[in-house]
C-alpha cells in the first residue's frame, strides 16, 4: 500500500497492478496494515481522524474521530481488530475495538521514543507511563485490556521499552544523559541493572537477538556492548575505530567506474530508463588491503543530538551476524560474527549510510546510501545494483518483503520494487 496525499493505493506485490483505491478525508500522514492484512489504517493527525478500510469488503469502512483531544500516534494491536490512538500532549491512549465498538482508556502514557511495546506472541502490551514526576510501566493483557502488572522503574527519564522476542523479558532504558538499562520479568520483577559508565552520554540504540540470548546496546562512546541472557552481564564489547588493522577482517570498498557501453555498438536506440541506467556512473566493490583508514567525522560538541555513537543496530534472522553503524564514521557498515564475537566485514561506501535491513529469511543485508543504487551483502560477497529509473531516484529507505523475494526502495517522491531471483538449491 502507498499513499499520495489523500488517496491510498493498494497494489499486487508481484505485478504492481492496482487492486484497490481508497479516498480519505484529508492528507494521510501514516498507514499501517493489520497483522492479517485484511484491514489498512490511515491516520490523519492534523484532523485527529483515523480511517480504516477493508480489503475483503471495499464498501465497508470505519472512521474514528478523537475530536478536541487530538491525535499524535496510531497503531494496530497484534490481533488486528483493535486500534490504539495516542491523544495530544500524551493525555491518554484510547483503545478502539472494530468488533464490539467498545472503547478502553489508558491514562498517563509517557511521551518518549518507544513508549508502547507488544510481545511477539501478541498476548501482552507494555506501556511506559509518567505520573507525579516518576516513571512507571504497566503491562496489559491484550485479549481484554485488563491491567496485569504496574510497577515503577528506577529511571531518571525513561526513553524506551522493548520486549525480548521470547516475551519473557522487558528491556527499559534511560535517557542518554544517564547510562542505564533495566531488565524486568513479565511479573514486574527487576532481573538486572546494567551501567557501563557514568557522567557521559549513554545509550543510543538497542537490539535483541532473534533467539533472545543477546541484548546489544549501542552507546555514544562508539561501542556496542553485548549482554547474555543468563547473568545479564557483559560478555564482550565491539569498538568502532577509524583504522581497521586486523588482517582477518575483510574490507569491501565501493569504487566508481565509468560506463563501458558505447552507443554506436548498440543495435537499438535505448529507452530513457535504460539509457539512464546504462550511462550513469556504475560502482563495484574492491577488497581493500588492511590496514584501512575510514573517513572519520568529529562531532560538533556544542549542538544537541550530536552525530556520534552507534545509531543503528540489527541482528541477522539466524543470529549469526550483527550489523552496526557508527555515526562518527557515516560511510561504513560493520558486520560482526556473533558466533566468534569478532569483526567479520566492513563495507566502506562512497556516501553516508541512510538505512540497512536484513533479509527476514537468510543472512543477506540490503544497504542504501541516498543515491540510485542498492547494495547487498551476504557471506558469499557483496554487490552494487543500479536501479533503472528515469531521473534522479535517491533511495533514502528500504523494506524487505516477508518472503525475502523483493525489496521496496523509497525515495522522497517515488518508490520502486526490486525483485530477487531465488537460487535453485
Amino acid at each position: 500500500a502507498s499513499c499520495v496525499q489523500y488517496r491510498v493505493v493498494v497494489r499486487d506485490v508481484k505485478t504492481l497492478q492496482i487492486l484497490q483505491l481508497y479516498t480519505c478525508l484529508d492528507q494521510v500522514q501514516y498507514i499501517e496494515w493489520s497483522s492479517d492484512s485484511l484491514f489498512i489504517l490511515c491516520a490523519m493527525y492534523k484532523r485527529g481522524i483515523v480511517q480504516v478500510w477493508s480489503l475483503e469488503q471495499p464498501d465497508w469502512h470505519c472512521k474514528i474521530d478523537e475530536g478536541s483531544a487530538g491525535l499524535v500516534a496510531s497503531c494496530w494491536s497484534p490481533d488486528g481488530r483493535h486500534i490504539l490512538n495516542t491523544t495530544e500532549f500524551h493525555l491518554r491512549i484510547t483503545v478502539w475495538s472494530l468488533c464490539t465498538k467498545s472503547v478502553s482508556y489508558i491514562k498517563y502514557p509517557k511521551a518518549c521514543q518507544q513508549g508502547i511495546a507488544f510481545t511477539k506472541d501478541g498476548r501482552y502490551m507494555a506501556v511506559a507511563e509518567r505520573r507525579d514526576c516518576k516513571d512507571f510501566v504497566s503491562i496489559f493483557v491484550c485479549s481484554d485490556w485488563q491491567l496485569l502488572r504496574h510497577f515503577d522503574t528506577e529511571t531518571q527519564d525513561l526513553f524506551g521499552i522493548e520486549w525480548a522476542p521470547n516475551s519473557c523479558v522487558l528491556a527499559v532504558w534511560d535517557t542518554c544523559l544517564e547510562y542505564k538499562i533495566l531488565l524486568y520479568s513479565l511479573d514486574g520483577r527487576l532481573l538486572s541493572t546494567y551501567r557501563a559508565y557514568e557522567w557521559s552520554l549513554g545509550v543510543k540504540s538497542i537490539a535483541w537477538s532473534p533467539s533472545s540470548q543477546f541484548l546489544a546496546i549501542g552507546s555514544y562512546d562508539e561501542k556496542v556492548r553485548i549482554l547474555n541472557h543468563v547473568t545479564w552481564k557483559k560478555i564482550t564489547e565491539f569498538e568502532h575505530p577509524a583504522t581497521i588493522a586486523n588482517t582477518k577482517t575483510i574490507v569491501y570498498k565501493e569504487v566508481e567506474k565509468s560506463p563501458s557501453v558505447e552507443t554506436e555498438r548498440l543495435s537499438f536506440t535505448p529507452t530513457r530508463a535504460l539509457a539512464s541506467s546504462l550511462f550513469s556512473t556504475q560502482s563495484k566493490y574492491d577488497v581493500s588491503q588492511v590496514p584501512v583508514s575510514l573517513q572519520y567525522i568529529k562531532p560538533v560538541a556544542d549542538r544537541a543530538n550530536p552525530k556520534m555513537g552507534i545509531g543503528m543496530l540489527a541482528f541477522s534472522p539466524d543470529n549469526c551476524f550483527l550489523a552496526t553503524k557508527n555515526d562518527n564514521i557515516p560511510n561504513a557498515v560493520w558486520i560482526w560474527d556473533i558466533q566468534k564475537l569478532k569483526l567479520f566485514v566492513v563495507l566502506e561506501q562512497l556516501c553516508a549510510i541512510q538505512s540497512f535491513q536484513w533479509d527476514p529469511r537468510q543472512p543477506r543485508l540490503a544497504v542504501c546510501t541516498g543515491n540510485s543504487k542498492v547494495y547487498l551483502w551476504s557471506p558469499a560477497g557483496c554487490v552494487s545494483v543500479q536501479v533503472p529509473m528515469e531521473g534522479d531516484f535517491q533511495i533514502i529507505s528500504l523494506s524487505w518483503h516477508s518472503s525475502g523475494d523483493s525489496i521496496v526502495l523509497l525515495s522522497k517522491d517515488n518508490f520502486c520494487v526490486c525483485y530477487l531471483e531465488r537460487e535453485e538449491v
